[in-house]
């Protein structure tokens, strides 16, 4: 790669790192990426691709494995500058998969605090009909009616 694309690819990068549309720091995305992992092997968080993930462990293994496509004894300059390219890029790509992982995991905290909070709410209210909900009238032929009296 001309030192010109490598620049380039890693400005690219550093952009993504760096900025977030979310607001999110890169250790709270970097932090996020075990859970995000965890909750992917549990089966809980469908959104990331095995293909993907299979692929980002691939790229572990590449840059932790002793044996490379480019030998590092021989070329040590180009056996580290694709170790770089391949973590760089595996960087990349867990960053942004970890923030959308971090607002998922937002959107399900929220949804089930709603979720308890309207069980909370209606619990207890078993039998009682409030403004939201209709009731029997006698007469209307087992219509319900709501609290505004249109029939449903």
């Amino acid at each position: 790669m001309r030192k010109a694309n490598r620049a380039a690819a890693g400005a690219a990068a550093w952009q993504v790192v760096r900025n977030t549309d979310s607001g999110m720091s890169v250790w709270q995305r970097a932090g996020a990426v075990p859970r995000m992992i965890g909750a992917k092997v549990r089966g809980r968080y469908p959104e990331l691709g095995t293909g993907k993930l299979l692929g980002m462990l691939v790229l572990v293994a590449y840059i932790l494995s002793p044996v490379d496509f480019v030998p590092e004894l021989f070329i040590p300059l180009l056996g580290l500058a694709d170790d770089v390219a391949v973590a760089v890029w595996l960087t990349t790509m867990a960053l942004g998969e970890s923030e959308r992982f971090v607002l998922w995991e937002r959107q399900n905290q929220t949804q089930q605090a709603f979720q308890e909070a309207n069980r909370a709410d209606g619990h207890g209210m078993h039998g009682r009909t409030g403004p939201d909900q209709g009731h029997d009238v006698p007469g209307a032929g087992g219509h319900r009616t709501s609290a505004d009296g249109t029939r449903r």
